[in-house]
């Protein structure tokens, strides 16, 4: 009789676990629909959301790399204005020494310079001057010059 009593006790708690067992599974089955239906609801709402967020999140990246871009070409810009600086003033001064050096050896041939042309232009004409008021000739007329 005890081992009787001791099945009916096994059976009844063999019973109750698997009914407690089976109301769990569908607690929990209830509660994964639950979430899913959550889920369906709240997904478009989340998506929306992080659309929004990531419209933000590329406008600000967008400005900033802008604004980086916009730093840069300034910055090669100034750079590029002293190197051209720079490279201005290194042709001229090789323009003025070539220009020394070839005045250098005009001088040494006994070429003579603009300066000493138009001194000498200067002083013939005042000589022409003179020689006319000595001998009272007239100053040639402008037209008699051009020829």
């Amino acid at each position: 009789m005890a081992k009787k009593l001791k099945a009916l006790a096994d059976r009844a708690g063999e019973r109750q676990l698997a009914t407690t067992i089976r109301d769990s599974a569908q607690q929990i089955w209830l509660a994964g629909l639950g979430a899913f239906g959550k889920t369906q609801e709240e997904g478009v709402k989340v998506f929306e959301a992080l659309v929004k967020e990531g419209k933000h999140l590329e406008a600000r990246t967008r400005k900033l790399a802008e604004s980086k871009v916009s730093e840069m070409t300034s910055q090669w810009s100034k750079k590029t204005g002293q190197a051209t600086a720079r490279a201005t003033a290194t042709w001229d001064k090789l323009e003025q020494v070539f220009e020394d050096r070839v005045a250098r050896a005009l001088n040494k041939l006994g070429v003579p310079t603009n300066r000493d042309i138009r001194a000498l232009a200067k002083r013939v004409e005042t000589l022409t001057g003179s020689v006319q008021k000595l001998t009272g000739a007239r100053k040639p007329r402008a037209a008699a010059r051009k020829r």
